[in-house]
């Protein structure tokens, strides 16, 4: 059985699949995935030759398969899958006479779509598409589930949670990163390990998008945090050309050598993806022949992550920002009876802003549905900000809600020692993901000592465990009581710290400000037992980061304990004194590039509006719109924006601009004359999150986009660029086989329309095979794009 020897013996993938589909016919345009119907001898001979090079586990012909693709063709889905499941279990008999154990793994790739908030798919749907094909491949008889190239953590948590909730399958689950170890939405390694761990698949990895070499890196990082089995899947090196065909420039040999150094450092599933061949597998096979790979090891890393990034909670003390929530706050209860969510949004801003690593969100009142409100607080929360979240409620419809839809690895607020309280959010952890607080009490009350505590962490400890939760996602709360009317709490919370962290050695979390409830100037009270806690073990502190108090008492520790290397935070902090300029004005208004900058855009326009009565519209464009659209790129750019944010940020200036735009037209002031931009999927491919990416982010640069969408023909695009007598033509394409169809776009749009310059991009290439195939600018991502076109059309003026 396939989890008899996961981890333990080395296995091997097959390779890539659609340049030997290309090799027997497959037409520029025509769906691989109809293959596994029209030419089914074709396909079967495919996984054939890839079973006698060695392959234990072979892909379906399957990986675009999915009702979001095939809802207006002439083929039935269930017939595609059903029919690629067979045709795997067929070659197997033709290929396979060592008698060793194989296994058809249905193959699962992107929907070629962006999630809510970035794009237009909604979760559930997502979820849907997922679903269906993952029912079809258990029941067609796959022995197991492979999603791969998958560039966004949403997308994935729709895949792996539409497959677990809906078969008995195994999971394998593989991202594509570029080269700084980042996916196209900004996840990182860290926090895709986190959450793919999170979700209990059976083996994580990296697949696509570089060769083996470019990959070491990743992998390096990989094996840093995963405790489960590692699967690798480079291409065969970076495309080339010659003599008008495309190959890649690893042989088989050279494939092999990397891929046992790739074993060494750790993989225990290795195989090819584009590029690869029968004999890259070979080869492999070969040269790893008797090799056993390194068992995994167990991390005991406390990891919480959003989309962009992952925390580590352990290391240093964590703040976790405590400002979104009603209790004892009239103006925020305000906001949330009123729907005010900007209110919400800046409060979570603003606490990013201040340090926070983590945000609490509690939005339990009354007379609000509290499941529809924390489901809508924290997708937007999710849009303006990558840090991570804490779900903090006791309603389990609305913690149960907000886990499913949240993107990354929660952590949440809480568990406690009663039954009753295990029994329901225990579940919730082992199905969902994420890292639980656990608080000291249970049927009798909150001890009133510090064994008394340490107990009832031990109950929670070990029933987590019973859920197959490990250690490493509980962090107890051993409670900080008000010592106004427990005179000996604060003694007694830190005693618990103590034990509980050298007992146990779990994390631990307080709600810090409440040792000083009903005293005067709470602040000190609250910043020196800040102190003393994080001194008796405090991993995480849930405080007020725009508290100087509490934020001195932060840094001042993390430099005098070293967690705070050559104190550069701390000298960040205090060494210059002079006060920044604040985001929010005195009258509690919000700058314009601020507003833009931080994706706010109610903000944004409301800040448009107030500047246009006293400033001109293009002057408000040139002096304030267009800078903040700069700095966010240029932060985009560095790694310290993520695509969700840039994506916001383009919103924010489009509502900002409606309103410059109402006031142009009413001076009779003209804005300066837009540029047009045509911007195309090439023909076979539907894959067009790149390009919408683009799209959005050129249209905020005041360009005229004429989007042609997805699978457009050569001559369409050249007809549409003739018509229009653009300059400027973006192409876009995800998959190997459809590189060709952009070759001859690109060669039609040298003879009918030669002065028109045509940028690429697409993860199947870079910028030399941008060359090779006469584009003038491999796009590299969404920025470059934007700073190629800004160059090209302003030449061309």
């Amino acid at each position: 059985m396939l989890s008899q020897r996961l981890g333990k013996e080395l296995l091997y993938f097959d390779g890539g699949m659609g340049t030997l589909l290309q090799s027997k016919g497959l037409r520029p345009g025509e769906l691989p995935e109809t293959w596994n119907l029209i030419h089914t001898e074709e396909i079967i001979d495919i996984h054939r030759q890839y079973f006698e090079a060695g392959s234990d586990i072979v892909l379906t012909n399957t990986f675009g398969a999915n009702a979001l693709k095939f809802h207006d063709t002439q083929y039935n889905l269930k017939d595609i899958v059903s029919a690629a499941v067979r045709n795997v279990k067929k070659a197997a008999k033709l290929g396979v006479a060592d008698g060793r154990e194989t296994y058809a793994a249905l193959d699962i790739g992107p929907t070629g779509k962006l999630l809510k908030p970035m794009g237009d798919l909604a979760f559930e749907d997502a979820y849907e598409a997922f679903k269906e094909v993952a029912c079809y491949g258990e029941e067609a008889g796959a022995d197991l589930i492979h999603i791969e190239t998958m560039s966004d953590t949403y997308e994935v948590k729709a895949a792996v949670l539409a497959v677990k909730e809906n078969t008995n399958l195994p999971v394998f689950a593989t991202m594509i990163f570029d080269e700084r170890g980042k996916l196209l939405t900004g996840g990182d390694v860290l926090s895709v390990v986190a959450l793919l761990e999170g979700l209990r698949v059976d083996a994580l990895g990296i697949n696509c998008g570089m060769g083996p070499k470019q990959m070491m890196p990743v992998l390096d990082e990989i094996m840093r945090y995963a405790s489960i089995p590692v699967i690798v899947k480079p291409n065969a090196g970076l495309p080339k050309q010659k003599e008008g065909a495309v190959f890649y420039d690893v042989d088989p040999e050279h494939f092999a050598e990397s891929m046992h150094q790739v074993v060494q450092v750790g993989a225990c599933v290795i195989g090819g993806c584009c590029g690869t061949t029968p004999a890259h597998i070979k080869a492999m096979a070969g040269r790893c022949k008797g090799m056993r790979p390194k068992a995994p090891v167990k991390k005991g890393d406390t990891i919480v992550s959003s989309y962009g990034r992952g925390v580590a909670i352990g290391d240093r003390p964590v703040i976790i920002g405590e400002r979104i929530n009603p209790t004892g706050k009239s103006k925020f209860k305000q906001a949330l009876k009123n729907h005010d969510l900007d209110y919400i949004l800046r409060e979570g801003i603003t606490q990013q802003d201040k340090g926070a690593h983590i945000l609490d969100v509690n939005v339990g009142l009354p007379d609000i549905d509290e499941v529809s409100m924390m489901k809508e607080v924290v997708c937007e929360l999710q849009s303006v900000t990558s840090l991570p979240l804490q779900i903090d409620t006791v309603d389990i419809a609305a913690m149960e809600a907000a886990m499913r839809i949240y993107n990354g690895k929660p952590m949440v607020n809480s568990v406690n020692g009663k039954q009753e309280s295990m029994d329901a959010v225990f579940p919730l952890i082992k199905k969902y993901g994420g890292v639980v607080i656990g608080l000291t009490i249970d049927e009798d009350g909150i001890p009133d000592t510090a064994d008394g505590r340490l107990k009832v962490a031990g109950r929670i400890i070990d029933e987590a465990e019973k859920y197959g939760i490990d250690r490493k996602d509980i962090v107890i709360d051993v409670l900080a009581m008000t010592i106004s009317s427990e005179p000996e709490g604060a003694k007694i919370t830190l005693d618990a710290l103590r034990k509980v962290t050298e007992y146990y050695g779990v994390r631990t979390v307080l709600g810090v400000s409440n040792i000083s409830f009903g005293l005067p100037y709470r602040p000190a009270i609250n910043a020196n037992f800040y102190t003393m806690a994080m001194q008796c073990g405090l991993s995480a502190g849930i405080i007020n980061p725009s508290s100087e108090d509490m934020m001195r008492s932060y840094y001042s520790f993390c430099a005098l304990m070293n967690h705070d290397k050559n104190c550069e935070q701390y000298i960040m902090q205090y060494g210059n004194q002079k006060a920044p300029s604040p985001s929010v004005q005195p009258s509690g208004e919000m700058a314009l590039k601020d507003a833009i900058e931080k994706g706010l855009k109610e903000e944004a326009y409301q800040a448009a509006a107030r500047l246009v009565i006293e400033k001109a519209p293009l002057d408000i464009i040139n002096e304030h719109l267009i800078p903040a659209l700069d700095a966010v790129g240029k932060g985009f750019e560095k790694g310290t924006i993520f695509l969700p944010q840039l994506l916001m940020s383009a919103d924010a200036a489009k509502l900002a601009f409606a309103v410059l735009k109402d006031e142009l037209a009413k001076s009779g002031e003209a804005a300066q004359k837009k540029e047009k931009v045509i911007l195309a999927t090439v023909k076979g491919d539907i894959h067009d999150i790149g390009k919408n990416i683009v799209k959005v982010l050129l249209e905020n640069y005041s360009f005229d986009v004429i989007d042609l969408g997805k699978d457009v023909a050569p001559e369409v695009i050249v007809q549409r660029a003739v018509a229009e007598d653009v300059h400027l033509v973006g192409l876009s394409a995800l998959m190997t086989t459809t590189v060709v169809s952009m070759e001859e776009t690109i060669r039609q749009l040298r003879q009918e329309k030669p002065d028109c310059k045509v940028m690429v991009g697409g993860a199947v290439l870079n910028e030399e095979y941008a060359d090779m195939i006469g584009a003038d600018y491999y796009g590299k991502d969404a920025m470059q794009s934007v700073y190629y076109a800004q160059d090209v059309l302003n030449a061309a003026k």
